[in-house]
């Protein structure tokens, strides 16, 4: 079940950029590593309610179903824009304070959370996926698709707190640069409405 190919082509997939990677790095850069643990967990737990879908067969209703995919679609779209606005019009520069407040994490969390269930492309890829790497002839395929989403959820954790920590690393050199913060701060601005603006134009 776990075969060298699901493994290789699930890292290709989680390490590729998007709107979870982008938000966990500016979340490091920003707040630090505790934050970006959060992140990465807000992330993760974005891609459960799709990955239920998937094993329960609702991605087939959400595949078939034009209107349930737009709606989402473009709840996904308005809040990735509203991410594009709200980082490009925060002034407020970077600062190496831990975060202490049980709030901020929660609300990173929430943030986080949203920004993969808001994705409706991201049940499509797993209806499309996953069944690719159940055995065929498998007792129990529900099984089966439960295992292959745990390890690519554990895959998604640790590579988005990667990228987080990786963010922290550099976390200084960024803080000393109020050019360096501007430029980063426009930067994921227009990643998050890069993305939002791909979402948006996308097709089932």
């Amino acid at each position: 079940m776990f075969t060298t190919e699901f493994l290789i082509t699930s890292l290709i997939v989680v390490l590729i950029p998007g709107t979870g990677v982008v938000f966990t790095v500016s979340t490091g850069l920003a707040h630090g590593r505790r934050a970006s643990l959060f992140a990465s967990l807000g992330c993760t737990l974005g891609i459960v309610p799709h990955l239920l879908a998937t094993v329960l067969g609702l991605a087939a209703v959400m595949h078939t179903s034009a209107m349930a995919f737009q709606l989402l679609k473009y709840a996904g779209v308005a809040y990735l824009l509203y991410l594009a606005v709200a980082t490009w019009r925060d002034r407020s520069a970077f600062a190496v304070q831990p975060m202490q407040a049980n709030g901020n994490a929660l609300g990173l969390v929430v943030k986080a959370f949203l920004l993969n269930i808001l994705n409706p492309k991201l049940t499509i890829f797993f209806l499309a996926f996953l069944p690719q790497f159940v055995q065929p002839g498998a007792h129990s395929p529900v099984l089966q698709l439960v295992g292959l989403s745990g390890a690519f959820m554990a895959m998604t954790f640790g590579v988005f707190l990667l990228y987080g920590l990786l963010a922290h690393a550099f976390r200084k050199s960024v803080i000393e640069s109020p050019r360096v913060q501007a430029w980063l701060r426009r930067s994921f601005a227009a990643a998050f409405a890069g993305l939002g603006t791909q979402l948006a134009m996308s097709e089932r």
